[in-house]
């Protein structure tokens, strides 16, 4: 049976309008090209789908039945070439994503390959850069979203959380608290800390749960990046308290991990500009199921928990 999509359309018009002539002008064919139409279709059929008379046309008994059953499957046609489309055209072109070096170096690398995988087509562009340039980068639109510790009060931007993350002790294998199982954070009072600075997310957190603890310690040294952090405490110049997302420990490090009570954690967040819509992201990749862009919003958390789960210190 050789029936052509144009064949079917062509039926359902005549049999919605009841006109040859409305039908054509409907689809854009001649009164003579849609007769043509449905002669070739009624004869792959086998039946009589009309009857013409000068002044209208009917349908038969077969046509009624056949006219309602082929409405709804064009229907269903028609939305899924539809969604098949979309899919072809957005699943292109090159995503911006901002992300500090932390988060770069434990949660991206996992996440970019399972995407090239998945999405050949599309062309992620890491910005590795502070926390401070992440967020400007989402204001400007230099990135198409950011992934970010706690922003803060970020009004002009949509904050979507994607997981938790824990903090621990850092310290050398020698010190007193490593002989722990796990640390009060009361125990760090008095203590030199070496943390990160302020360009790193997790700083501002830090103090936050250090002064909800009671816990005043001297700031020893205040570092950009945590493989620096490590070097300095294993060199003895203090302890640290630690995102759980900067381990495992360097190989070979003299150091120790403890677990901090009570715990305490931290948020990642997907950030994007709240006031644009579709530009450069929904061109790219506006069905991708991971859905980062501003368009997007089916991004589920559980997708994090699989592919990250909780760090473990080793």
């Amino acid at each position: 049976m050789n029936v052509s999509l144009r064949q079917l359309q062509v039926f359902r018009a005549v049999a919605r309008l009841r006109s040859f002539s409305r039908a054509g002008d409907e689809i854009g064919l001649t009164q003579p090209a849609v007769s043509r139409c449905i002669r070739e279709l009624e004869a792959e059929l086998g039946m009589r789908l009309l009857d013409r008379t000068t002044r209208e046309v009917e349908l038969t008994a077969a046509g009624l039945r056949f006219a309602g059953q082929l409405s709804r499957l064009l229907d269903e046609l028609q939305l899924l070439l539809e969604e098949a489309r979309k899919e072809g055209e957005q699943a292109h072109g090159t995503v911006h994503i901002a992300s500090s070096p932390t988060l770069s170096a434990s949660l991206l690398p996992s996440l970019l390959a399972q995407c090239a995988r998945q999405f050949p087509h599309i062309r992620p562009v890491l910005h590795d850069q502070v926390q401070r340039l992440n967020v400007e980068s989402v204001r400007s639109g230099e990135v198409d979203f950011g992934i970010v510790v706690e922003p803060g009060v970020v009004d002009d931007l949509e904050c979507q959380p994607l997981l938790d993350d824990g903090f621990w002790l850092i310290c050398r294998d020698d010190h007193p608290l490593a002989a722990m199982d796990a640390v009060p954070w009361q125990a760090l009072d008095g203590l030199p800390l070496v943390l990160l600075d302020y360009s790193s997310g997790s700083r501002a957190v830090i103090d936050r749960i250090l002064a909800s603890q009671g816990v005043h310690c001297p700031v020893a040294q205040q570092l950009g990046h945590s493989s620096s952090v490590f070097q300095m405490v294993q060199a003895g110049i203090g302890i640290s308290v630690s995102p759980g997302l900067a381990l495992p420990l360097p190989a070979g490090a003299s150091l120790t991990v403890r677990p901090l009570l009570p715990e305490q954690r931290r948020s990642i967040m997907l950030i994007r500009d709240a006031s644009v819509r579709c530009r450069r992201w929904q061109s790219a990749c506006g069905s991708w199921p991971c859905n980062w862009g501003r368009n997007c919003r089916r991004w589920p958390a559980s997708m994090w928990a699989e592919w990250w789960p909780e760090p473990r210190p080793t």
